[in-house]
């Protein structure tokens, strides 16, 4: 086996992860990536960690029908990159992706071109292939971006996945900093002008108010039923602990205060982001389609909120509605 090393990059898990951290959001508009900087880097970091020359990186991503956008041909461009393409779904789902990765790496492991294999990403499904290429000899590192309050000390990594592998280094922070910029602060007046030329787009293509129905004598005999008032929300309730230092709030509140409040947050600045970035018509079809979101918006904002919450509390059917009327919310805040 060749004493060398080979990187593995899932493109989705780590622009999604240094995007969040220049930009606070996954929404690829809102940063740019500055490609060669990051490759580079972690080819750095990789043979500073191990003083080995390395094979190949491997770069992984998906497109509409597997086919090369102008971005994965400047990539592929880069001295000692290979791109690798899945494909994206009618529901934007990334389809193949995964599977070539897993295959490229047993594959290397196989033909011993190389003894290492430094891996980018925190797919569970990828445990498989981690022991297949272990067991042909060759040693698997994840190569994971820091996050202090994880168990693991990285960022959306998959506990098994974590196991699985020889152990885990990260990337350095500065070239995170260095590789990905946030595009620009969010611009109100582009904002505001595009909501308002959306609106107005709508309100122009809306059919014409039906004329009001005169009431029959039938109806007009009918006695009004008079409806229950309906119980206002009971207010969460504050308890303290017997010790008296500690406080928090009963039953299920504790969730509402923290992780509901969390995710109103993120529903609404993905919606701003969002805004920020888009044209009057982008909005009048978004809006045409209440209240299904398009896959990519619907992808960040459960990206954004597992960056926070972690996935297993993202996974949850209430914080997932949360996300979403935030969203909306936000847009109607503002049109």
């Amino acid at each position: 086996m060749m004493n060398q090393t080979a990187i593995f990059i899932d493109a989705g898990f780590l622009l999604s992860l240094g995007g969040h951290r220049a930009a606070g959001t996954t929404l690829r508009s809102a940063f740019t990536t500055h490609y060669e900087a990051l490759v580079r880097g972690i080819v750095q970091t990789v043979k500073k960690n191990t003083g080995l020359n390395n094979l190949r990186v491997y770069w992984y991503d998906a497109s509409k029908d597997g086919l090369f956008t102008e971005q994965h041909k400047r990539i592929g461009l880069i001295p000692g990159v290979k791109v690798r393409l899945g494909r994206i779904s009618y529901n934007g789902e990334q389809k193949g992706v995964d599977l070539r990765l897993a295959l490229d790496l047993v594959g290397v492991a196989r033909n011993g071109s190389a003894s290492i294999a430094y891996l980018v990403s925190g797919d569970d499904d990828l445990a498989e292939a981690v022991e297949e290429a272990q067991d042909l000899g060759m040693k698997v590192v994840l190569l994971g971006v820091a996050k202090s309050d994880s168990r693991l000390g990285v960022a959306s990594v998959a506990e098994h996945l974590a196991l699985t592998a020889d152990y885990i280094e990260i990337v350095p922070n500065q070239l995170l900093d260095s590789a990905f910029t946030k595009v620009l602060e969010w611009d109100k007046n582009h904002s505001e002008k595009t909501s308002l030329i959306a609106s107005a787009s709508l309100e122009t293509e809306a059919k014409p108010a039906a004329k009001p129905s005169v009431p029959t004598p039938a109806v007009m005999a009918q006695k009004p039923v008079i409806r229950p008032a309906v119980e206002p929300e009971a207010e969460p309730v504050v308890i303290y602990s017997s010790g008296g230092e500690a406080s928090g709030y009963q039953g299920s509140a504790a969730y509402e205060q923290q992780e509901l409040k969390v995710a109103e947050e993120i529903g609404a600045k993905v919606a701003e982001s969002w805004l920020a970035f888009t044209t009057q018509s982008d909005v009048v079809e978004l809006i045409a389609d209440k209240p299904q979101l398009p896959p990519e918006i619907d992808r960040t904002l459960l990206k954004d909120c597992a960056q926070v919450l972690g996935e297993w509390k993202t996974d949850q059917q209430i914080i997932r509605r949360t996300l979403r009327g935030a969203f909306w919310d936000y847009l109607g805040k503002i049109m």
